[in-house]
């Protein structure tokens, strides 16, 4: 239970290995489902079909018997409204509420009658009695169908994908940094959407958040806003340094390493350091957007790049990377050519500062090399 008339009705997947088929899920993933039971009884949203017959289990017991009258569609993408045609199977009386772009994107998945299909805009209200939803439009958070609904009688904020998190809901982890890593590979491109959110979520009186993805957040509301506000204006949220290295030889993860141990030595906050070719590459987005400074290490590789760099810097440009410092180290025994392709990929990005000096490696390290790391930690730690 929710409250006394919420009631939670979604399932663990830990079942699955990649989410959205790239994204690691050690701990599974939460497909979240709510049910509220006044005069009319309103269902928010379905699960992704892998897991409909638990589904099916948890919302019929929630109903005892009673049929919905609605069902609200928040957001279509297939983990939360691949179950919706199994729900109208079962509960062909109820109404789908959503809006206008809700029913063109279902059609796309679903062959469905929408002839009695609710369709609402932003700033609409529907009353269950002493329930009144009111919609909240939040398009491209992060799909342009998806809208948030406010229970103004329990101040519960429906939240669709926003706050969600990787991680079945009996997931150890801290919440923070599946969040974060969740936020920035699912959500992280659309800042401005999020803040254009977040300034409507502040005119409402919330004291629940039922994302669709992770836990129910009831207590210290404000630091999960707060969290969402620095995420999506960009802003680093922590100090310290990240270097993302791409080694071909080993050579070059020799040299990020010694850099990392000089950081430190010399009282860098926090360093986190990743192979880009080994870890998970979420996980280094997500470091990259929540520290200010970050060293790009690679190797040449065919005149160009080491690919896991490239891809990574790539992946970069597609979520918005932006407003930070960047140190580059190449490795090139004989035509070293990984800094200018970084360089310019780094152009394209808005507000990236290319530190100097940057270090060219030409082979292994050396004690000449360790001087200039020495000389570039200085510069990170002075910027």
């Amino acid at each position: 239970m929710i409250t006394n008339d919420v009631v939670y009705v979604g399932v663990d997947d830990k079942d699955i290995d990649l989410f959205e088929g790239q994204f690691s899920v050690p701990d599974g993933i939460a497909y979240n489902s709510y049910v509220i039971l006044d005069d009319k009884i309103a269902v928010m949203d379905t699960v992704d079909r892998r897991k409909k017959d638990a589904y099916m289990e948890n919302l019929e017991k929630a109903l005892a018997g009673k049929s919905p009258d609605y069902l609200i569609v928040s957001h279509v993408e297939p983990d939360h409204a691949s179950s919706v045609k199994t729900f109208l199977e079962k509960y062909p009386s109820a109404r789908l509420v959503g809006n206008t772009k809700t029913f063109q994107m279902l059609s796309l998945y679903f062959d469905l009658d929408f002839s009695t299909a609710l369709t609402v805009k932003d700033g609409d209200t529907l009353s269950l009695g002493k329930h009144e939803l009111s919609f909240v439009m939040a398009p491209m958070v992060h799909w342009p169908e998806v809208m948030l609904t406010y229970d103004s009688f329990d101040k519960i904020l429906f939240s669709a994908d926003a706050f969600g998190k990787f991680g079945a809901l009996d997931a150890k982890d801290n919440w923070d940094d599946e969040a974060r890593r969740y936020y920035f590979n699912i959500v992280g491109k659309f800042g401005m959407p999020v803040q254009t959110i977040l300034k409507k979520a502040a005119t409402l009186d919330i004291q629940v958040i039922c994302p669709l993805h992770g836990p129910v957040l009831k207590e210290n509301l404000g630091y999960y806003l707060d969290k969402y506000n620095i995420w999506s204006s960009y802003a680093p949220e922590k100090e310290g340094v990240f270097i993302a290295y791409a080694s071909l030889h080993g050579n070059t993860a020799e040299a990020a390493k010694k850099l990392a141990q000089i950081l430190k030595d010399k009282g860098c906050p926090e360093v986190a350091i990743l192979d880009l070719a080994r870890d998970d590459m979420a996980k280094a987005l997500e470091n990259a957007f929540c520290y200010g400074k970050i060293v790009l290490a690679a190797s040449s590789y065919n005149g160009g790049l080491m690919p896991y760099m490239e891809f990574f810097l790539h992946y970069l440009k597609g979520k918005n990377y932006q407003k930070r410092q960047a140190a580059l180290i190449e490795n090139g025994s004989w035509a070293p050519s990984a800094k200018k392709v970084m360089t310019d990929m780094l152009s394209q990005m808005n507000a990236v500062e290319i530190l100097e000096p940057s270090l060219t490696i030409r082979g292994a390290v050396k004690e000449e090399t360790v001087k200039e790391l020495e000389a570039l930690a200085d510069e990170l730690l002075k910027a």
